[in-house]
């Protein structure tokens, strides 16, 4: 994935990023609040030779201190040194435990011992310090001193007093808020990035195409929550931004396939509720509006709603004509002023399948597209039964449906499997439910109109459009160019009244 790639999943799941964000501040917090408060007391010892009476003995005694010191920052955590600290502070913690609160340090190429000793006291860990600064010393000078009553060569002094710190090191809100902050953050967008990697279903345009290479996308249909109440473009207006991706298809689909036109079409999903019926029917209503004569066939026999959305009787349909019951004439059902036609699926059968492969079927098909430019099956979802890719096999094509959101990569790979199994031919599909960007939107097919005052010369005199919308504007058009039709249709009949010859 490129970095624009990165920035869009990031622009889509914006709102996990704060969320997840808070969350970890918030048991940074917690934690914080949670954590003892402890203090730190710091001194320092210098160790020197006793004797240095002239240059050769002091650079002897430097080299030997430096060895020295090393053991000595390791003398000082000992229960040697610390054992008398312990008693002589009251301490109820034992000489290791004591070690564990100690810390030294050597800075580099010096005989400086850097002490810092912690606490959840503040005055406490001074007087540990303290303690520490007496017995080290004596300690050093019992441990080189060559004989009972001989002068110990090193001499250890302190050069910084314990300190009183009344700030505690730990916990420090601010650095463990920024160090929450930054790792909220990071937390959050390998969520939202492991989460779109780890996710199969298809959403986009490109997960379809990056899927399978060779069928094109022919089709991308906007989510609109007023499709389950009114799936039919008739019922949400001519201009909505669904019934352009309707004409869209429609468009597209001409063009597949140039050389030999689809006529004879499957519509099929991989799972139940893609929007296949829903598709079907409104590709049928754009393409009779386009002046091709179209027949919608409910060629699912187990779950037939094609009529239902039509507001048409199925009583009577493709199994009666299949079994020999009935005539094509008899099923066929106009709907709308277009050249629209529709047939029900009839009685559920027991063996849609072999009805959908039969003889008949094939005969039914072949009258069909006889009589009409267009045959759309409305056929049952690919994955849970086979009906589909019989019908493919026996048309010029299927049309397969995914929603976005709902089908899996692995869904929508096996439904293509299918029907290439069958050698069935797939024309493209189309993405269904498509949720609407989050900059920006889809532009409807029409303009705003903003009010202004102007005058506009029409067969019946100028008018005064006021206020008026554009859809006001077609209407009184529409009204003047049927006033028209009927003036010169009275004319034309009182001319042949006239003269009959």
């Amino acid at each position: 994935m490129d970095l624009q790639t990165y920035l869009r999943i990031l622009r889509k799941h914006w709102r996990v990023i704060p969320i997840v964000s808070l969350a970890v501040l918030a048991a940074t917090a917690g934690i914080t609040y949670l954590i003892p408060k402890t203090y730190e007391s710091q001194l320092q010892f210098f160790v020197s030779t006793v004797d240095t009476s002239n240059n050769s003995q002091l650079a002897q005694g430097s080299d030997f201190l430096q060895q020295r010191v090393k053991s000595y920052s390791q003398l000082l955590k000992a229960p040697v040194v610390l054992q008398p600290v312990v008693e002589k502070v009251g301490l109820t913690t034992s000489p290791s435990r004591l070690a564990e609160q100690v810390t030294t340090t050597i800075p580099t190429d010096t005989v400086l011992i850097d002490v810092t000793v912690t606490e959840r006291s503040p005055q406490t860990a001074q007087k540990i310090a303290a303690a520490i600064g007496d017995q080290f010393p004596k300690t050093i000078t019992e441990l080189e001193r060559v004989s009972s009553d001989g002068q110990s060569p090193v001499k250890v002094t302190v050069t910084q007093a314990p300190t009183l710190e009344l700030i505690p090191v730990s916990p420090r809100p601010i650095r463990n808020f920024a160090l929450g902050l930054v790792l909220g953050l990071i937390i959050a967008i390998a969520t939202v990035v492991l989460r779109h990697v780890l996710d199969t279903r298809i959403r986009t345009k490109d997960d379809v195409e990056r899927l399978i290479d060779d069928v094109a996308v022919i089709g991308t249909i906007p989510f609109d929550a007023e499709a389950t109440t009114a799936p039919l473009l008739v019922e949400t207006g001519p201009l909505s931004t669904r019934s352009e991706s309707f004409r869209t298809l429609r468009t597209n689909l001409s063009f597949v396939g140039t050389a030999e036109r689809a006529r004879t079409i499957v519509m099929t999903s991989s799972l139940p509720g893609e929007g296949k019926t829903t598709t079907s029917a409104n590709l049928g209503v754009v393409l009779a509006e386009s002046g091709a004569s179209v027949c919608l066939v409910e060629a699912d026999l187990r779950r037939p709603r094609l009529l239902d959305y039509f507001g048409m009787e199925g009583a009577v349909g493709l199994t009666d004509l299949l079994i020999g019951r009935a005539d094509l004439a008899d099923i066929l059902q106009p709907y709308g002023r277009h050249q629209l036609s529709l047939v029900g699926a009839g009685q559920i059968p027991p063996n849609p399948s072999e009805l959908l492969g039969s003889p008949a079927m094939r005969e039914a098909l072949q009258e069909l597209s006889e009589k009409f430019d267009y045959v759309l099956l409305d056929a049952p979802p690919m994955l849970p039964v086979t009906d589909a890719a019989v019908l493919a096999t026996i048309t010029d094509g299927a049309v397969i449906v995914v929603g976005s959101g709902l089908v899996t990569r692995d869904q929508l790979a096996t439904a293509v499997d299918g029907l290439d199994k069958v050698n069935a031919r797939v024309l493209g599909t189309v993405l269904n439910r498509m949720p609407r960007p989050i900059r920006g939107r889809y532009y409807d097919y029409k303009y705003e109109y903003h009010p202004r005052r102007e005058k506009a010369t029409f067969p019946d005199g100028p008018i005064d459009w006021g206020n008026d919308t554009i859809d006001d504007r077609v209407n009184h058009r529409a009204g003047s160019v049927v006033a028209e039709a009927d003036t010169a249709a009275r004319a034309a009949r009182a001319l042949e009244a006239a003269d009959p010859a």
